[in-house]
């Protein structure tokens, strides 16, 4: 049995089984899931489960974060899905919104190489930091070695990403990866072009696209460009050969497809790619970098401060993916990227922030968890140290936040750059040497980590303050031992948060629910109620923060941070809406009393289901505890249960 097997386990079926799977990739700390149904997949159980940090789902993706061991728990997963390598063609890239859309496209097509392009480039810094210590010089045999390594990838990246991009698009990846091919060839490329002569005109002239054209391509004029180590060009270029792919496959005939087929796709999507598609994305570039660098102009020092602030936000929604293209067409395009590069601050800014809470904790969980979060910030994985320290206390979060705002804010007035891709955290920093050796990017670079760490580990210690164990005062009417934890600290008021029924009907506990996921309480403590009538009230003030579109179930989230779950029946999601009728709808501001949903409870038992309806509170872990009413029936808007905070 693998290490993580019996994870791995867990983590298939409370996705919803291999069955709701649609394809699985996995970043530097997460399970990138593409399911088929996310309402299958039990977060909360997911959350709580030994070995996940946390539940996310952003890009269209249901994203499991683990870890820096993450490949560990890829490795045992993906046999029990049965997906073959290239299961992500199995996705549908057109569904979903077009932002949702954006950022999976980016994150599959750049995820696959992350990792040798980040081996790459530290092989190519050390190379540089060795050189600029003296221990060899750039003319012999084995600087010359080690810039091919580093150099390989960067210079035939459209290969790479040819591939990737293929299997992201539904083409066949050998198809991709000749398509780099052609755009790496080395006569087509603008430089090879212009060094045959004068130039035949220029096209755009006296624009920033002004453009020499050297030769043409049966009358229709090529406008040179060279493609070797850029991103756009070459993604959009697959993209459009996927669809002359899809296009060919239905009219060519079985007997010749296996090869006509991809013959036909290159002689459409070459020439349109380097006559039309090419030039325009690189345009598109060109527009792009005009554009981030006006802002950046306006203020270098804001820019980096707005990059330094947000990047920890960027990273919990996996939203960092969408601005990889731009730091990689920096270096490609300029030779150095000074527009992404402030994010560099928070990282050791969460690494301090995570320090100072280690020295400020009295929570033994929480002792243990902080060097080891420490360390992989340090290596550039903060990811762990969000999710499972910083976030939770909220206010460190804040704190890690504003100090990398503030380190953001140095790194752009000193215009910090780095001039290679590879290496993460503290193995960045031979990228940052100049390309003539000299040391002054490097020395802003370890100064503004200075500042950020100093900063970041000064506020944690002199700001956070932790929460001290509560006593609580009870009611007349309950029993002070049903709700009062051990005193063990400082005393405080107790709150209690009342939770009414949201049905009329027969109370009752939990644990009989026919339902094992409600019964067992995993996914929040609470009661149930059977009902008497089919209708659902507001059991509390708040927002509808979910409303399945079969309307069976929702989810509220109160004005006292109380997330209520309200699931009409059992397995009724099956009826498709079938009996149920909203009168809100998601985003909704609802007051205590409001009528809801109405749902007809003779037809649904008809059908075969229970109307066993639980309500539960399903961020139970954020109070002390949850208690429900004595009593064994309730009207709507009679207490149900009793939130203690």
């Amino acid at each position: 049995m693998g290490k993580y097997e019996t994870l791995a386990k867990e983590i298939v079926k409370n996705v919803g089984g291999k069955e709701n799977v649609s394809s699985l990739v996995h970043c530097i700390t997460r399970l990138r899931f593409k399911l088929k149904d996310e309402s299958k997949a039990k977060d909360d159980v997911l959350k709580n489960m030994d070995g996940v940090v946390t539940v996310m789902k952003s890009g269209g993706q249901y994203q499991v974060v683990i870890g820096n061991h993450v490949p560990d728990v890829f490795a045992e997963v993906m046999p029990l899905l049965g997906l073959a390598e290239e299961a992500g063609q199995e996705e549908d890239p057109e569904k979903g919104s077009l932002f949702n859309r954006a950022i999976d496209t980016i994150s599959g097509i750049f995820q696959p190489i992350l990792g040798i392009m980040a081996a790459c480039g530290m092989v190519k810094g050390l190379n540089a930091l060795f050189v600029a210590l003296g221990l060899y010089s750039d003319a012999c045999g084995g600087y010359l070695i080690l810039n091919a390594i580093g150099d390989g990838l960067f210079n035939f990246l459209p290969l790479f990403l040819g591939y990737t991009a293929a299997k992201k698009f539904r083409l066949k990846p050998m198809l991709g990866l000749v398509i780099g091919a052609i755009m790496c060839y080395p006569t087509i490329q603008n430089s090879a072009l212009s060094a045959g002569g004068n130039a035949l005109y220029t096209l755009f002239g006296g624009t920033m696209f002004a453009s020499k054209v050297y030769t043409d391509f049966f009358g229709i004029p090529l406008i040179g460009m060279d493609y070797t180590g850029t991103v756009i060009p070459v993604i959009f270029v697959v993209y459009f050969a996927s669809k002359c792919e899809k296009f060919f496959n239905k009219f060519i005939p079985d007997l010749v497809k296996f090869f006509f087929v991809p013959m036909l796709t290159l002689l459409v999507a070459i020439p349109a790619g380097l006559l039309v598609i090419g030039p325009l994305a690189t345009f598109g570039s060109t527009i792009i970098a005009e554009a981030v660098m006006t802002v950046r102009n306006f203020s270098p020092m804001l820019a980096g401060a707005i990059v330094g602030l947000t990047w920890q936000i960027l990273v919990i929604f996996g939203l960092h993916w969408g601005f990889i293209p731009v730091y990689i067409n920096n270096i490609m395009t300029n030779g150095f990227d000074n527009v992404m590069m402030p994010f560099f601050a928070c990282t050791f800014a969460t690494s301090a922030v995570v320090l100072g809470v280690f020295f400020k904790t009295k929570n033994k969980q929480i002792k243990e968890m902080a060097i080891p979060n420490f360390i992989s910030g340090i290596f550039g994985v903060t990811e762990p140290a969000i999710y499972g320290i910083l976030l939770p206390l909220k206010k460190p979060f804040i704190i890690s936040c504003i100090v990398g705002g503030i380190g953001g804010g140095f790194y752009g007035a000193f215009n910090f750059r780095k001039f290679m891709m590879g290496g993460m955290g503290i193995f960045e920093f031979p990228a940052m040497i100049e390309p003539d050796g000299s040391m002054g990017n490097l020395i802003v670079a370890v100064v503004g980590v200075i500042i950020s760490m100093v900063l970041g580990f000064a506020a944690t210690m002199i700001f956070y303050k932790e929460k001290q164990p509560a006593v609580v005062q009870g009611t007349e009417d309950q029993d002070k031992d049903q709700l009062e934890p051990e005193v063990t600290g400082q005393e405080k008021i107790m709150k209690q948060l009342e939770i009414a029924s949201p049905i009329k009907g027969r109370i009752l506990k939990l644990e009989s629910v026919k339902d094992a996921a409600f019964a067992s309480g995993v996914l929040g403590k609470g009661a149930a109620v059977l009902p008497e009538e089919g209708k659902v009230y507001a059991p509390a003030s708040g927002v509808v923060s979910a409303l399945f579109p079969t309307l069976h179930a929702l989810g509220i989230e109160t004005d006292d941070g109380v997330q209520i779950l309200i699931h009409i029946g059992l397995d009724t999601v099956q009826l498709n809406g079938e009996g149920f009728e909203a009168m809100i709808k998601q985003g909704d501001r609802i007051e205590k009393g409001q009528l809801l949903i109405t749902f007809d409870k003779e037809f649904i038992e008809s059908k075969g289901y229970c109307v066993e309806t639980p309500v539960l509170v399903s961020n139970s872990d954020d109070f002390l505890d949850v208690v429900e009413t004595r009593e064994e029936y309730a009207d709507a808007g009679d207490l149900l249960l009793n939130v203690l905070k």
